[in-house]
């Protein structure tokens, strides 16, 4: 699953993704630095396999990751082309959901691309480009799919009443995720258009280095802004975490400290992306390694056996689940049998977070 940084230029987009992600990218003070997006992966912070690997003894822990992009700024006018904006729209169209940063510091020498700082205007500038990209790709979709439906294809009326719907809507300004749909056919036509608005978003509001997160103006004004349109928001200091995330264990901690913070901010953020993709990890614990994987919220056992081969999911019989927790309550998996706490659970199991499976198959 991946997950797109954007905002306008020189809110701090690269200097939060060489955060999360330690890769080095550039990140200075003109517009486009970064132009090709760079892509890195993020590990999901989750103390449960701290907790499984004290009690299963394994060779190593992989944690869960999202895969995260950093996409070059956007303009005003970047649905017609302005700055790299054909260029940006292709990248994000191909990510999942969007973390949309947004500059709550006042700092004269790093510039802002309209002259002052307001922003909401900035959140409302990316949101109406992407609102009128997506108009533009609904409206010429339509016109494509109208002379389709004239020979009674039922899909492609079932097109035809979907587009005209996403139409209809932008026009009033609204974005896609906010639609509710009549049938679940038109919104499965909606979702692999790769429309922009469709996509979940969370605004991190990036503050300064001496700014407070309990009395910032501009970050407030941001709260209120996502609380009225139903988002959600998370306060970092770029510029900071950067320097946090170059630290090794031990100053991390002192750093921490020092800042009156008990992880860092991204380790939120992180998190944050991986709830607003609807995601959630389940585990398998053995000597080899103890590991979270991915699957969607609602995923069956067989699709999660898929997670990690095709062939579990073909050939799955059965899958003996137990939660985390039971394994801290009883602390082996051999007590949690004899507490009765191991489950035998068939292909119509729906997994949920924190189960640790020990799939069974046929070859």
């Amino acid at each position: 699953m991946k997950a797109g940084i954007v905002g306008l230029p020189n809110v701090g987009k690269s200097t939060l993704f060489n955060a999360l992600t330690d890769s080095g990218a550039s990140a200075s003070n003109y517009p486009f630095c970064t132009i090709d997006p760079n892509v890195g992966v993020v590990p999901l912070p989750d103390p449960r396999l701290e907790l499984i690997s004290s009690r299963i003894k394994t060779r190593e822990v992989i944690p869960a990751a999202l895969q995260l992009v950093d996409i070059a700024g956007l303009v005003r006018g970047a649905s017609k082309g302005e700055g790299l904006g054909n260029q940006f729209l292709h990248h994000i169209r191909e990510v999942d959901a969007i973390l949309q940063v947004v500059r709550c510091f006042d700092n004269p020498d790093v510039t802002h691309v309209d002259g002052d700082m307001d922003p909401v205007r900035d959140i409302e500038t990316i949101e109406t480009e992407l609102l009128l990209a997506d108009l533009q790709l609904a409206e010429n979709a339509l016109i494509k799919t109208r002379k389709s439906s004239r020979i009674g294809d039922k899909e492609s009326k079932n097109r035809e009443e979907a587009l005209a719907c996403c139409a209809q809507h932008l026009e009033k300004g609204l974005p896609l995720r906010t639609i509710t749909w009549s049938r679940p056919e038109l919104e499965r036509i909606v979702k692999g258009m790769g429309f922009i608005t469709g996509k979940s978003v969370l605004y991190v509001a990036n503050v300064g280095e001496s700014d407070p997160f309990d009395d910032n103006p501009l970050l407030k004004r941001v709260e209120e802004y996502v609380r009225s349109h139903d988002g959600g928001v998370i306060p970092v200091c770029a510029r900071i975490e950067s320097e946090i995330a170059e630290l090794d264990e031990s100053d991390r901690s002192e750093m921490l400290a020092s800042l009156n913070m008990k992880e860092p901010a991204l380790e939120r953020v992180a998190r944050s992306a991986y709830s607003l993709l609807g995601l959630q990890s389940f585990f398998t614990a053995g000597e080899k390694q103890v590991r979270a994987w991915t699957v969607p919220i609602g995923s069956k056992a067989p699709q999660a056996a898929g997670v990690i081969h095709s062939d579990f999911e073909r050939g799955f019989i059965r899958v003996e689940v137990y939660q985390v927790a039971d394994l801290v309550e009883h602390g082996s998996e051999s007590a949690i049998r004899l507490a009765g706490k191991m489950r035998l659970e068939g292909k119509n199991y729906v997994v949920q977070d924190g189960d640790v499976c020990h799939f069974l198959f046929n070859v």
